[in-house]
């Protein structure tokens, strides 16, 4: 697992893996890059390598670091994918955004950068919605987050920017809970959602059988301009 340095909790308690890529100068941000639920793999370390890339500080923490840390697995094993479902059932999404928030806080007072954004996949994109909802992160973005129709009564906290991906074939996410996702967001000024008919669950990962070349070309790059527009 390519995790390079550690986050402390909120309370203290324990330390947070986590995988941090800088840019080659001074960070025009910082954005957080939440994983699914394969944990901290080359594809995720790559999409913050991508970031960094492009100016800013990125940060990808292992979420399931109290049950099963450094976990790292391949979704096109069939083996590895039933172990991240394991994984999956174990988690605490409550914990998991206060770890994020935790890293926020250290981004923002330990690196001393104060604009942060958050970008997740999956269980991450679940959690980016979590994040929009009970933290103060700047922006957030949101691909095929999973369980985000049961989570709607959080709605009214959203005071800073989101957007969320829905790939409309989503297996994971099926036509009723894109439709309650639609009905509570389409007339939310700080929300917006992108359809991408036909695609299905993980289009933007960064390889493998799952990738949809032309969605998440144009995904990455709607995310691109997002976070240019709310974080510089």
């Amino acid at each position: 697992m390519p995790t390079n340095l550690t986050i402390p909790t909120l309370d203290g308690s324990g330390a947070i893996p986590a995988y941090r890529a800088a840019p080659a100068g001074d960070p025009r941000a910082a954005i957080i890059v939440i994983p699914e639920i394969f944990g901290v793999n080359a594809g995720i370390a790559a999409k913050a390598d991508d970031w960094a890339a492009q100016g800013y500080l990125a940060f990808a923490p292992d979420l399931f670091w109290r049950f099963a840390p450094g976990v790292e697995l391949d979704p096109d094993i069939e083996a590895e994918l039933h172990q991240a479902f394991v994984n999956m059932g174990q988690f605490s999404a409550d914990d998991g955004v206060k770890d994020i928030e935790a890293l926020i806080k250290f981004i923002r007072n330990t690196e001393g950068v104060a604009k942060v954004g958050a970008v997740g996949f999956c269980l991450g994109g679940r959690l980016a919605y979590m994040i929009a909802t009970r933290t103060d992160a700047d922006a957030s973005v949101g691909y095929y987050g999973v369980m985000i129709d049961q989570m709607l009564g959080e709605a009214h906290a959203i005071a800073r920017p989101l957007m969320l991906h829905i790939p409309t074939a989503d297996h994971f996410v099926g036509p009723d809970a894109q439709a309650a996702i639609h009905a509570e967001f389409d007339p939310h000024p700080r929300v917006t959602l992108h359809d991408y008919p036909g695609l299905d669950h993980g289009f933007a990962a960064t390889s493998g059988t799952r990738r949809n070349e032309e969605g998440a070309q144009l995904a990455d790059s709607r995310t691109q301009a997002f976070f240019a527009e709310h974080l510089g």
